[in-house]
């Protein structure tokens, strides 16, 4: 697949929590140079790379991070907050114990007021697949379609696992068809990158796909 083609799937992500201004800022470079999707950066830097960006690159947020244990009033409270500063793209942790407690209507809940504080900004919904059964997988595939997200996200990188082949073909297979799909976490290489696309992912987030290309000559256009 194209190197171009790939390098547009990705949400540069950096969200460390030893991230400084200077390292935000080489990611908001690297952004606007490879002409990622958007970068990925904790909210707290949203403003000053918004403001850096000038609308070169798209500025994704997170809310609820890591844990996704913050009462809906405080992720909408965070949400709006980010949107005020300047992001474009809101990535939000689901309440993990509301799900594995079946409180179904609690969890779709959340993401629908999520929504509607995002308005016409894309929102991204975290449901950490390393932590949850088959079942609640595919019970939040139904959620998320049902609360009217735009797209459902394997994981945030700081649990216990990330992304799989197996969990992005379950979302292509039980997802509605007007939700895309984000593989986050552990994504190393070009062919990882290449396949999670292939089996339905059109976002990955990684830091890992463009230092790839920085670091390796490649002919123009392939890998």
């Amino acid at each position: 697949m194209n190197i171009d083609k790939i390098l547009s799937y990705v949400d540069h992500t950096l969200l460390s929590p030893a991230a400084t201004w200077d390292e935000i800022r080489q990611i908001c470079d690297d952004g606007i140079a490879y002409k990622t999707a958007s970068v990925c950066i904790p909210p707290c830097y949203v403003r000053q790379a918004s403001e850096y960006a000038k609308g070169k690159v798209k500025i994704c947020t997170v809310i609820g991070f890591p844990n996704g244990a913050n009462t809906p009033e405080v992720k909408a409270f965070e949400t709006k907050n980010a949107i005020e500063n300047g992001a474009d793209e809101i990535d939000m942790v689901i309440n993990i114990g509301n799900l594995k407690d079946r409180l179904y209507d609690d969890v779709l809940n959340e993401i629908r007021l999520i929504k509607s504080v995002c308005k016409d900004k894309v929102l991204k919904v975290i449901i950490e697949t390393c932590l949850l059964t088959e079942e609640e997988k595919i019970r939040m595939c139904e959620i998320v379609s049902l609360a009217g997200a735009d797209f459902i996200k394997t994981s945030t990188g700081f649990s216990t696992g990330g992304a799989t082949f197996e969990d992005i073909a379950l979302f292509a297979k039980h997802v509605d068809k007007k939700v895309k799909i984000k593989a986050a976490g552990g994504i190393k290489t070009m062919d990882d990158a290449e396949k999670f696309i292939s089996l339905g992912a059109t976002r990955l987030g990684t830091s890992r796909i463009v230092k790839l290309v920085k670091d390796t000559p490649v002919e123009e256009g392939t890998y």
